[in-house]
Protein backbone atom coordinates (compact mmCIF):
# COMPACT_ATOMS: atom_id res chain seq x y z
CA UNK A 1 0.00 0.00 0.00
CA UNK A 2 1.47 3.32 -1.10
CA UNK A 3 -0.26 6.45 0.23
CA UNK A 4 0.91 9.77 -1.17
CA UNK A 5 0.03 13.19 0.25
CA UNK A 6 0.16 16.03 -2.25
CA UNK A 7 -1.08 17.35 -5.58
CA UNK A 8 -2.06 14.40 -7.78
CA UNK A 9 -0.69 15.93 -11.00
CA UNK A 10 2.75 16.27 -9.47
CA UNK A 11 2.58 12.83 -7.88
CA UNK A 12 1.40 11.19 -11.11
CA UNK A 13 4.40 12.55 -13.00
CA UNK A 14 6.66 10.56 -10.67
CA UNK A 15 5.04 7.25 -11.66
CA UNK A 16 6.57 5.29 -14.56
CA UNK A 17 4.75 4.59 -17.82
CA UNK A 18 2.59 1.45 -18.03
CA UNK A 19 2.98 0.69 -14.32
CA UNK A 20 -0.55 0.20 -12.90
CA UNK A 21 -3.30 -2.27 -13.80
CA UNK A 22 -6.36 -0.10 -13.19
CA UNK A 23 -7.63 3.27 -12.00
CA UNK A 24 -10.66 3.13 -9.68
CA UNK A 25 -11.62 6.53 -8.33
CA UNK A 26 -14.37 8.83 -7.05
CA UNK A 27 -13.20 12.22 -8.37
CA UNK A 28 -14.75 15.67 -7.91
CA UNK A 29 -18.08 15.98 -9.73
CA UNK A 30 -17.85 19.70 -10.42
CA UNK A 31 -20.95 20.49 -8.36
CA UNK A 32 -19.35 22.63 -5.61
CA UNK A 33 -20.61 20.01 -3.15
CA UNK A 34 -21.21 21.54 0.30
CA UNK A 35 -19.22 24.55 -0.92
CA UNK A 36 -16.00 22.52 -1.09
CA UNK A 37 -13.32 24.15 -3.26
CA UNK A 38 -12.03 20.78 -4.45
CA UNK A 39 -15.36 20.13 -6.16
CA UNK A 40 -15.40 23.23 -8.36
CA UNK A 41 -14.87 21.27 -11.59
CA UNK A 42 -14.44 17.75 -12.97
CA UNK A 43 -10.81 16.61 -13.49
CA UNK A 44 -8.96 18.03 -16.48
CA UNK A 45 -7.99 16.26 -19.68
CA UNK A 46 -4.37 16.59 -18.54
CA UNK A 47 -5.09 14.66 -15.33
CA UNK A 48 -6.76 11.83 -17.21
CA UNK A 49 -3.90 11.84 -19.74
CA UNK A 50 -1.47 11.18 -16.88
CA UNK A 51 -3.67 8.31 -15.69
CA UNK A 52 -3.62 6.95 -19.25
CA UNK A 53 0.17 7.15 -19.35
CA UNK A 54 0.73 5.21 -16.12
CA UNK A 55 -1.87 2.54 -16.99
CA UNK A 56 -0.74 -0.63 -18.69
CA UNK A 57 -2.14 -1.13 -22.21
CA UNK A 58 -5.74 -2.34 -21.85
CA UNK A 59 -5.99 -1.08 -18.28
CA UNK A 60 -9.46 0.03 -17.19
CA UNK A 61 -10.53 3.30 -15.63
CA UNK A 62 -13.66 3.41 -13.44
CA UNK A 63 -14.62 6.97 -12.49
CA UNK A 64 -17.74 8.04 -10.59
CA UNK A 65 -19.55 11.17 -11.74
CA UNK A 66 -22.62 13.27 -11.02
CA UNK A 67 -25.66 13.02 -13.25
CA UNK A 68 -25.39 16.71 -14.15
CA UNK A 69 -21.71 16.56 -15.09
CA UNK A 70 -21.30 12.98 -16.38
CA UNK A 71 -21.04 14.30 -19.94
CA UNK A 72 -18.10 16.56 -19.05
CA UNK A 73 -16.36 13.76 -17.14
CA UNK A 74 -16.74 11.25 -19.98
CA UNK A 75 -15.72 13.70 -22.71
CA UNK A 76 -12.55 14.70 -20.86
CA UNK A 77 -11.67 11.05 -20.25
CA UNK A 78 -12.20 10.31 -23.93
CA UNK A 79 -10.24 13.38 -25.03
CA UNK A 80 -7.31 12.13 -22.94
CA UNK A 81 -7.10 9.04 -25.17
CA UNK A 82 -9.30 6.50 -23.38
CA UNK A 83 -11.91 4.34 -25.11
CA UNK A 84 -15.32 4.71 -23.45
CA UNK A 85 -16.51 1.13 -22.97
CA UNK A 86 -19.68 1.48 -20.90
CA UNK A 87 -21.35 3.23 -18.00
CA UNK A 88 -22.34 1.54 -14.73
CA UNK A 89 -25.34 3.00 -12.90
CA UNK A 90 -24.91 3.01 -9.10
CA UNK A 91 -28.52 3.20 -7.83
CA UNK A 92 -29.41 3.99 -4.23
CA UNK A 93 -32.46 4.87 -2.15
CA UNK A 94 -30.93 7.30 0.35
CA UNK A 95 -30.89 10.40 -1.84
CA UNK A 96 -32.63 13.50 -0.50
CA UNK A 97 -34.26 16.11 -2.81
CA UNK A 98 -32.34 19.40 -2.72
CA UNK A 99 -34.53 21.54 -4.96
CA UNK A 100 -36.47 24.76 -4.39
CA UNK A 101 -40.18 24.81 -3.56
CA UNK A 102 -41.59 27.07 -6.27
CA UNK A 103 -44.75 27.96 -4.34
CA UNK A 104 -42.75 29.11 -1.30
CA UNK A 105 -40.36 31.03 -3.53
CA UNK A 106 -43.30 32.92 -5.12
CA UNK A 107 -44.66 33.88 -1.70
CA UNK A 108 -41.21 35.06 -0.57
CA UNK A 109 -40.94 37.14 -3.73
CA UNK A 110 -44.29 38.73 -2.94
CA UNK A 111 -43.37 39.28 0.71
CA UNK A 112 -46.38 37.21 1.78
CA UNK A 113 -46.38 35.25 5.03
CA UNK A 114 -47.60 31.66 4.78
CA UNK A 115 -49.93 30.14 7.38
CA UNK A 116 -48.51 27.20 9.39
CA UNK A 117 -51.00 24.33 9.12
CA UNK A 118 -48.95 21.50 10.67
CA UNK A 119 -45.54 19.98 11.23
CA UNK A 120 -43.56 17.16 9.65
CA UNK A 121 -40.92 15.15 11.52
CA UNK A 122 -38.35 12.75 10.15
CA UNK A 123 -35.70 10.64 11.87
CA UNK A 124 -32.19 11.14 10.52
CA UNK A 125 -29.00 9.29 11.36
CA UNK A 126 -26.00 11.51 12.11
CA UNK A 127 -23.45 9.10 10.60
CA UNK A 128 -25.11 8.70 7.21
CA UNK A 129 -26.84 10.66 4.48
CA UNK A 130 -29.67 8.14 4.76
CA UNK A 131 -32.84 8.99 6.65
CA UNK A 132 -32.90 5.47 8.08
CA UNK A 133 -32.15 5.56 11.83
CA UNK A 134 -30.90 1.97 11.93
CA UNK A 135 -27.53 2.37 10.22
CA UNK A 136 -25.44 3.16 13.30
CA UNK A 137 -24.55 6.44 15.00
CA UNK A 138 -27.06 8.58 16.86
CA UNK A 139 -30.55 9.43 15.67
CA UNK A 140 -31.88 12.97 15.58
CA UNK A 141 -35.37 14.10 14.67
CA UNK A 142 -35.80 17.02 12.32
CA UNK A 143 -39.05 18.97 12.29
CA UNK A 144 -40.27 21.65 9.96
CA UNK A 145 -43.46 23.62 9.44
CA UNK A 146 -46.03 22.67 6.83
CA UNK A 147 -47.38 25.87 5.37
CA UNK A 148 -50.19 26.84 3.01
CA UNK A 149 -49.74 29.11 -0.02
CA UNK A 150 -50.50 32.74 0.76
CA UNK A 151 -51.00 34.14 -2.74
CA UNK A 152 -53.02 33.01 -5.73
CA UNK A 153 -49.85 32.56 -7.81
CA UNK A 154 -48.31 30.39 -5.08
CA UNK A 155 -51.46 28.26 -5.01
CA UNK A 156 -51.19 27.73 -8.77
CA UNK A 157 -47.60 26.49 -8.41
CA UNK A 158 -48.12 24.42 -5.26
CA UNK A 159 -46.40 21.04 -5.64
CA UNK A 160 -43.80 22.22 -8.18
CA UNK A 161 -40.06 22.04 -7.44
CA UNK A 162 -36.76 22.60 -9.21
CA UNK A 163 -35.13 19.14 -8.87
CA UNK A 164 -35.66 15.40 -8.86
CA UNK A 165 -34.68 13.14 -5.99
CA UNK A 166 -31.11 11.88 -6.61
CA UNK A 167 -30.99 8.10 -6.87
CA UNK A 168 -28.21 7.35 -9.35
CA UNK A 169 -24.51 8.05 -9.84
CA UNK A 170 -22.94 7.06 -13.17
CA UNK A 171 -19.56 5.34 -13.29
CA UNK A 172 -17.65 5.83 -16.54
CA UNK A 173 -16.05 2.59 -17.74
CA UNK A 174 -13.07 3.41 -19.96
CA UNK A 175 -10.04 1.47 -21.20
CA UNK A 176 -6.57 2.33 -22.44
CA UNK A 177 -6.22 1.05 -26.02
CA UNK A 178 -5.03 -2.51 -26.39
CA UNK A 179 -1.76 -3.53 -27.99
CA UNK A 180 -2.63 -6.28 -30.45
CA UNK A 181 -5.61 -8.53 -29.77
CA UNK A 182 -7.28 -8.80 -26.39
CA UNK A 183 -5.75 -12.27 -25.95
CA UNK A 184 -2.26 -10.93 -26.67
CA UNK A 185 -2.81 -7.94 -24.38
CA UNK A 186 -4.06 -10.05 -21.48
CA UNK A 187 -1.15 -12.48 -21.75
CA UNK A 188 1.47 -9.72 -21.94
CA UNK A 189 0.10 -7.10 -19.52
CA UNK A 190 -2.58 -8.79 -17.38
CA UNK A 191 -5.12 -6.15 -18.42
CA UNK A 192 -7.87 -5.56 -20.96
CA UNK A 193 -10.63 -7.91 -19.77
CA UNK A 194 -13.50 -7.86 -17.25
CA UNK A 195 -13.50 -10.35 -14.36
CA UNK A 196 -16.92 -11.83 -15.07
CA UNK A 197 -16.69 -14.99 -12.96
CA UNK A 198 -15.20 -13.07 -10.04
CA UNK A 199 -18.16 -10.67 -10.04
CA UNK A 200 -21.15 -12.84 -10.87
CA UNK A 201 -24.41 -12.04 -9.07
CA UNK A 202 -25.39 -14.79 -6.67
CA UNK A 203 -28.71 -16.58 -7.20
CA UNK A 204 -30.68 -15.20 -4.26
CA UNK A 205 -34.23 -15.74 -5.50
CA UNK A 206 -36.78 -18.62 -5.35
CA UNK A 207 -35.17 -20.37 -8.32
CA UNK A 208 -32.70 -23.10 -7.48
CA UNK A 209 -29.99 -24.81 -9.50
CA UNK A 210 -29.78 -28.47 -10.31
CA UNK A 211 -27.60 -30.54 -12.61
CA UNK A 212 -29.30 -31.77 -15.72
CA UNK A 213 -29.54 -35.47 -16.27
CA UNK A 214 -31.04 -35.31 -19.73
CA UNK A 215 -33.09 -33.30 -22.17
CA UNK A 216 -36.39 -31.76 -21.22
CA UNK A 217 -39.49 -33.51 -22.47
CA UNK A 218 -40.25 -30.56 -24.73
CA UNK A 219 -36.71 -30.58 -26.11
CA UNK A 220 -35.86 -27.05 -24.97
CA UNK A 221 -32.36 -26.04 -23.82
CA UNK A 222 -30.85 -29.21 -25.25
CA UNK A 223 -27.15 -29.62 -24.61
CA UNK A 224 -26.77 -27.24 -21.62
CA UNK A 225 -25.16 -28.80 -18.58
CA UNK A 226 -26.97 -26.72 -15.94
CA UNK A 227 -30.28 -24.95 -15.67
CA UNK A 228 -32.60 -23.13 -13.31
CA UNK A 229 -35.80 -24.79 -12.16
CA UNK A 230 -38.76 -22.79 -10.98
CA UNK A 231 -39.86 -24.57 -7.83
CA UNK A 232 -43.47 -23.57 -8.42
CA UNK A 233 -44.08 -24.90 -11.93
CA UNK A 234 -40.90 -26.81 -12.80
CA UNK A 235 -40.17 -24.63 -15.83
CA UNK A 236 -36.50 -24.58 -16.73
CA UNK A 237 -34.30 -21.83 -18.18
CA UNK A 238 -30.57 -21.64 -18.77
CA UNK A 239 -28.31 -20.10 -16.11
CA UNK A 240 -24.76 -20.42 -14.87
CA UNK A 241 -24.55 -22.12 -11.45
CA UNK A 242 -21.86 -19.65 -10.42
CA UNK A 243 -24.31 -16.75 -10.69
CA UNK A 244 -25.62 -14.22 -13.15
CA UNK A 245 -23.43 -12.23 -15.53
CA UNK A 246 -22.47 -8.87 -13.94
CA UNK A 247 -24.54 -6.01 -15.35
CA UNK A 248 -23.99 -2.29 -15.81
CA UNK A 249 -26.36 -1.56 -12.92
CA UNK A 250 -25.53 -1.93 -9.21
CA UNK A 251 -27.88 -1.04 -6.36
CA UNK A 252 -27.73 -0.61 -2.61
CA UNK A 253 -30.46 -3.09 -1.67
CA UNK A 254 -32.51 -0.37 0.04
CA UNK A 255 -36.27 -0.76 0.32
CA UNK A 256 -36.88 2.15 -2.04
CA UNK A 257 -34.76 0.61 -4.80
CA UNK A 258 -36.01 -2.95 -4.37
CA UNK A 259 -39.60 -1.70 -4.34
CA UNK A 260 -39.12 0.12 -7.66
CA UNK A 261 -37.17 -2.68 -9.34
CA UNK A 262 -39.45 -5.33 -7.80
CA UNK A 263 -38.38 -8.85 -8.80
CA UNK A 264 -35.82 -7.48 -11.26
CA UNK A 265 -33.63 -6.35 -8.32
CA UNK A 266 -32.26 -9.89 -7.97
CA UNK A 267 -30.55 -9.66 -11.36
CA UNK A 268 -28.09 -6.99 -10.19
CA UNK A 269 -25.25 -6.87 -7.71
CA UNK A 270 -26.18 -5.38 -4.34
CA UNK A 271 -23.58 -3.35 -2.46
CA UNK A 272 -25.34 -2.57 0.80
CA UNK A 273 -24.06 0.43 2.73
CA UNK A 274 -23.82 0.30 6.51
CA UNK A 275 -23.27 2.98 9.12
CA UNK A 276 -19.77 1.63 9.68
CA UNK A 277 -18.75 2.88 6.23
CA UNK A 278 -19.11 6.42 7.47
CA UNK A 279 -18.32 5.84 11.15
CA UNK A 280 -14.95 4.37 10.19
CA UNK A 281 -13.76 7.52 8.45
CA UNK A 282 -14.05 9.72 11.51
CA UNK A 283 -10.96 11.31 13.01
CA UNK A 284 -10.66 12.93 16.47
CA UNK A 285 -9.47 16.16 14.84
CA UNK A 286 -12.03 16.01 12.05
CA UNK A 287 -15.37 14.85 13.53
CA UNK A 288 -17.30 15.42 10.31
CA UNK A 289 -15.19 12.98 8.30
CA UNK A 290 -15.26 12.91 4.51
CA UNK A 291 -18.63 13.94 2.99
CA UNK A 292 -18.76 11.61 -0.02
CA UNK A 293 -17.83 8.12 1.17
CA UNK A 294 -18.85 5.18 -1.05
CA UNK A 295 -19.84 1.79 0.42
CA UNK A 296 -16.84 -0.47 0.95
CA UNK A 297 -18.56 -3.46 -0.66
CA UNK A 298 -19.21 -1.39 -3.78
CA UNK A 299 -15.55 -0.43 -4.08
CA UNK A 300 -14.43 -4.03 -3.48
CA UNK A 301 -16.68 -5.15 -6.32
CA UNK A 302 -15.34 -2.50 -8.71
CA UNK A 303 -11.71 -3.25 -7.82
CA UNK A 304 -12.31 -6.96 -8.40
CA UNK A 305 -14.13 -6.30 -11.67
CA UNK A 306 -11.19 -4.72 -13.51
CA UNK A 307 -8.04 -5.78 -11.65
CA UNK A 308 -6.24 -9.12 -11.49
CA UNK A 309 -5.34 -10.46 -8.07
CA UNK A 310 -2.06 -8.89 -7.00
CA UNK A 311 -2.48 -6.10 -9.57
CA UNK A 312 -1.93 -2.41 -8.79
CA UNK A 313 -4.94 -0.08 -8.43
CA UNK A 314 -4.42 3.68 -8.64
CA UNK A 315 -6.77 6.20 -7.01
CA UNK A 316 -5.63 9.79 -7.67
CA UNK A 317 -8.54 11.13 -5.57
CA UNK A 318 -8.19 8.89 -2.50
CA UNK A 319 -10.45 10.87 -0.15
CA UNK A 320 -11.11 8.80 2.97
CA UNK A 321 -9.36 5.75 1.51
CA UNK A 322 -12.26 3.43 0.71
CA UNK A 323 -10.65 2.25 -2.56
CA UNK A 324 -7.44 1.43 -0.71
CA UNK A 325 -9.33 -0.46 1.98
CA UNK A 326 -11.15 -2.37 -0.77
CA UNK A 327 -7.81 -3.29 -2.36
CA UNK A 328 -6.52 -4.58 0.95
CA UNK A 329 -9.61 -6.78 1.33
CA UNK A 330 -9.37 -8.02 -2.26
CA UNK A 331 -5.64 -8.82 -2.38
CA UNK A 332 -4.74 -5.97 -4.76
CA UNK A 333 -1.88 -3.49 -4.41
CA UNK A 334 -2.81 0.19 -4.08
CA UNK A 335 -1.44 3.64 -4.84
CA UNK A 336 -3.56 6.41 -3.35
CA UNK A 337 -3.13 10.17 -3.71
CA UNK A 338 -4.82 12.85 -1.62
CA UNK A 339 -4.17 16.60 -1.42
CA UNK A 340 -6.24 17.49 1.67
CA UNK A 341 -4.27 16.77 4.86
CA UNK A 342 -7.34 15.92 6.97
CA UNK A 343 -8.67 13.42 4.42
CA UNK A 344 -5.22 11.91 3.93
CA UNK A 345 -5.00 11.20 7.67
CA UNK A 346 -8.46 9.63 7.65
CA UNK A 347 -7.46 7.37 4.75
CA UNK A 348 -4.17 6.43 6.41
CA UNK A 349 -5.93 5.51 9.66
CA UNK A 350 -8.62 3.47 7.91
CA UNK A 351 -6.24 1.47 5.71
CA UNK A 352 -3.54 0.86 8.33
CA UNK A 353 -6.01 -0.09 11.09
CA UNK A 354 -8.32 -2.26 9.02
CA UNK A 355 -10.67 -4.47 11.00
CA UNK A 356 -13.28 -6.97 9.88
CA UNK A 357 -16.63 -5.21 10.32
CA UNK A 358 -18.83 -7.84 8.72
Amino acid sequence: MTLLHGDNMELLRDLPDNSVHSVVTDPPYGLSFMGKKWDYDVPTVELWAECLRVLKPGGHLLAFAGTRTQHRMAVRIEDAGFEIRDMIAWVYGSGFPKGHDVSKAIDRLAGAEREVIGQDTKARNTSSKSALPTLGGSTVYESWDITAPATEAARQWQGWNSALKPALEPITVARKPLIGTIAENVLQHGTGAINVDGCRVAHNDPFYLCKRTGNLENGMNKGNAYGVYNAANNNKSSADPAGRWPANLIHDGSLDVVKELKSAARFFYTAKAGGRDRNANLDPDNPNGHPTVKPLLLMQYLVRLVTVEGGIVLDPFMGSGTTGLACRREGREFIGMEREAAYFQIAKNRIENDTDWY
